[in-house]
């Protein structure tokens, strides 16, 4: 597959020769990937995107080089960038746990503060337009910044100090300066290496990809297929989440009142005097309201896209997530809440909450219990084949190889 949007000087500045791109053609052959150096790989995926996926319209303004590449990998995993030396971004976005975090319905941030929302995936994050799930940040290259410096997260009191801090550090010693044309530590230059890093974890292939673009029957069994019907026609998953003739990224990219947001709210306002507080992946503990005020500040409430615009049509809006590799990303929603796919499934054949500001495609699905499970069972076909190469990068990228 040929991308028209790939610029000669980009592939010059990657050194990729025909032998990485046969590679990339060939989905990874393991034995000759496992002889290849991961950058040329990650960035050989990423001019090649995975089945599935559409090109990246890549600048060809800077050069892309695999310096950048392994710079940006040990940025995303260094502790010290934090405030107290703790936190990076592979914390809340585990490479082993879909880039997010299966534990906690919402990370634990810098000495153990709680945050509101869910922590996203990055996988395929390189095709999002608005980031975060109020949208409150357009570009990888500047979204690093509030996480650095967001008090709860990693706490540092600016991207200055970061810097500093990276000019005095002896293993970031000439990394920058070969990576960027021998320039040293700065903003651009952090958020520039970050994001290459980020738009190479790329993640298609998968069972309904070969299925659906590649014309591979046997993909999907049969009850995923009546599922993958279902999607796109009863239960009306494709209004948000698109699925195009030649690529999918399941996703509008736009911002919807689901009423997932509104009812949240309604119980952060009007709690239950018992509720159930799950202390371990899928076990809950029924705890008292009043044991809870004793240990915990009150929770926030949270307004969607409304806390970016100011708008009130905004209220209780998220960015509409993509639904590729659901099966490595739980919990699901915008804070957690919902540990299974099954809920998610329930949440919106029930129709939402049905307020009145919530989005018009929001409405009862009736669907059996049968459909149900073809729905779930056809979710869960979305998953990368190719999960395990991009871990095997990780790795080596870690081990400096």
């Amino acid at each position: 597959m040929k991308s028209p949007l790939i610029n000669s000087r980009i592939i010059r500045g990657c050194c990729l020769g025909g032998a990485m791109l046969l590679l990339v053609a060939a989905g990874f052959a393991t034995g000759a990937y496992q002889k290849a150096d991961w950058r040329q790989a990650a960035l050989a995926r990423l001019m090649h995107p995975p089945l599935g996926l559409p090109p990246l319209k890549l600048s060809a303004e800077t050069p892309i080089n695999p310096d950048q590449v392994s710079l940006g990998a040990k940025l995303f995993f260094d502790r010290r960038l934090s405030r107290n030396g703790t936190m990076s971004c592979a914390m809340c976005h585990v490479p082993e746990q879909g880039f997010t975090n299966h534990e906690l319905m919402t990370p634990i941030g810098v000495e153990g503060r709680s945050l509101r929302r869910n922590a996203p995936t990055l996988l395929n994050v390189a095709y999002l337009g608005p980031l975060f799930h109020d949208g409150r940040e357009r570009a990888l290259e500047t979204q690093y910044i509030q996480p650095l410096t967001n008090p709860n997260e990693m706490a540092v009191p600016s991207v200055g100090h970061v810097i500093a801090l990276l000019e005095t550090l002896e293993d970031y010693q000439g990394l920058f300066e070969k990576a960027f044309a021998g320039k040293g530590p700065g903003a651009d230059r952090i958020g520039a290496a970050l994001a290459l890093f980020q738009r190479t974890l790329l993640a298609g292939n998968s069972r309904f990809d070969r299925y659906y673009f590649a014309g591979e029957d046997a993909a999907l069994s049969a009850e995923e297929k009546r599922g993958l019907q279902l999607f796109k026609g009863k239960a009306r998953c494709v209004a948000c989440h698109r699925i195009g003739e030649k690529s999918a990224l399941f996703t509008d990219q736009q911002f919807h009142d689901t009423g997932y947001g509104w009812r949240r709210e309604q119980q952060r306002q009007y709690p239950a005097e018992t509720i159930e507080v799950e202390v371990a992946p899928g076990v809950r503990y029924p705890l008292s309201r009043a044991m809870i005020r004793a240990v915990g500040a009150p929770a926030a409430a949270d307004l969607g896209r409304y806390e970016v615009t100011g708008d009130p049509a905004d209220l209780w809006r998220f960015r509409t997530p993509s639904l590729r590799n659901l099966t490595l990303t739980a919990p699901y929603m915008h804070d957690g809440r919902l540990s299974t796919l099954e809920e998610v499934v329930d949440f919106y054949d029930r129709g939402g909450a049905a307020h009145p500001g919530q989005s018009p495609l929001i409405k009862p699905l009736g669907l059996s219990e049968a459909e149900r499970r073809a729905l779930v069972a056809f979710l869960k076909s979305l998953t990368s084949g190719d999960i395990e190469i991009l871990l095997a990068d990780l790795r080596r990228a870690r081990a400096g190889r």
